[in-house]
């Protein structure tokens, strides 16, 4: 047992925060504005899932040529990357991207588990 006290873990952000954060450093750095900027945030979705099979694929070792070259980590990891880039894009839609998610959750909560 150490004499040293483990020291606090850091506070989270608020998820809500982090992805206004995000979308605002997004917002200041994007080289293509407007409507096809949108789009663009939109469809890095695609790349994202496409980051999911990928790490899937190398988790279980399906590419015989490549071998097991990811691990069930790296999935979780590419999965909570599409879930932020899904958040950053609807909060690219709307200011109110928190309610439209809360509600959507919610419609989805009690239609699948009840009320």
């Amino acid at each position: 047992m150490s004499d040293h006290p483990t020291p606090p873990p850091p506070p989270t952000a608020d998820l809500w925060d982090s992805i206004d954060g995000l979308c605002g450093w997004l917002d200041a750095n994007r080289p293509v504005d407007g409507r096809e900027g949108l789009l663009l945030r939109i469809i890095k979705l695609s790349e994202e899932v496409g980051e999911v099979a990928e790490a899937v694929i190398g988790a279980t070792g399906q590419n015989p040529r490549k071998g097991t070259t990811h691990t069930w980590d790296d999935v979780q990891s590419e999965l909570c990357d599409v879930a932020v880039t899904a958040l950053v894009a609807l909060r690219t839609l709307t200011p109110d991207a928190r309610e439209v998610f809360t509600g959507h959750l919610e419609r989805v909560r009690h239609r699948s588990l009840g009320a």
